[in-house]
């Protein structure tokens, strides 16, 4: 069988998409920072679906982060054919209140890992007639968002680079696709310590990790290259372009303003 990697997939969005990816018979290659929620969801996985999960404890975001998942998946690249950069996460607050070491740390996981991870695994991926490249975005790569703001500026990145590198991937084997989640039913919420008002909001979009997961890997495997789960976040994605850029980033803030105080948001672990 051949093999899937997935980053940050303890939970939430890359434990649901590993989970649709072993229910297709891939084995699995799970990297995350949480190692207990790992370990507990390559279990899970290998009981139910019957396959081999393995599993890296690794902070992305750590000197040698990259150098250790490549050789940690070295003996398993003869079989690997999909690569899946899920992990991410970001800081609810205002730019100027949050330590610049933490707004940094955002650029090295959702950035520098994703770059990383997709160079170093091109050249596994170019072995097969057909292989796969996922990397997460957000609806919020669509617009600026005040107070989540560097969150949502690296998944500007993430959608752009993704673009540019299905492009020139474009005569190989590799199909590139991006992942645009809008708000999803994961523990994000509790762990940000958001206000009320923010988690009020949240819950009326709300899509279950499980379903964003099968429209994703669907859409990856039809070689789209955007995939944007839901009706109501297509049209959170594609709208902004039609208003004033002041009265979308006016919207925005009104959502992120902290009302009580800033927390940490993990939105795509």
């Amino acid at each position: 069988m051949s093999y899937a990697l997935i980053t940050g997939a303890a939970k939430g969005i890359g434990k649901a998409i590993a989970a649709q990816l072993a229910e297709r018979n891939y084995n699995l290659l799970l990297v995350d920072i949480d190692e207990a929620a790992l370990a507990a969801t390559a279990e899970e996985l290998s009981a139910r679906y019957h396959v081999h999960a393995h599993t890296l404890h690794q902070d992305l975001s750590a000197p040698g982060a990259l150098q250790r998942v490549t050789g940690w998946t070295s003996p398993y690249h003869e079989l690997l054919s999909v690569v899946v950069n899920n992990a991410g996460y970001g800081i609810n607050g205002p730019f100027e209140q949050l330590t610049l070491a933490e707004q940094f740390n955002i650029i090295d996981v959702n950035i520098k890992a994703q770059v990383g991870l997709s160079y170093a695994y091109i050249p596994v991926l170019r072995q097969f007639p057909r292989a796969y490249l996922l990397n997460l975005a957000s609806t919020t790569a669509y617009q600026t968002v005040p107070y989540l703001n560097i969150y949502a500026s690296t998944k500007a990145f993430a959608l752009s680079f993704t673009r540019g590198l299905r492009y020139e991937l474009r005569h190989s084997g590799i199909s590139v696709s991006a992942l645009s989640p809008g708000s999803t039913d994961t523990d994000f919420v509790n762990r940000a310590r958001m206000g009320e008002y923010t988690r009020n909001v949240a819950n009326r979009f709300n899509m279950t990790a499980e379903k964003v997961a099968k429209i994703a890997v669907d859409g990856l495997f039809k070689g789209k290259a955007e995939i944007i789960p839901g009706f109501t976040n297509k049209l959170n994605a594609w709208l902004p372009k039609f208003f004033p850029k002041a009265f979308v980033e006016k919207i925005a803030a009104g959502i992120y303003e902290p009302k009580e105080k800033a927390g940490e948001v993990a939105l795509s672990a």
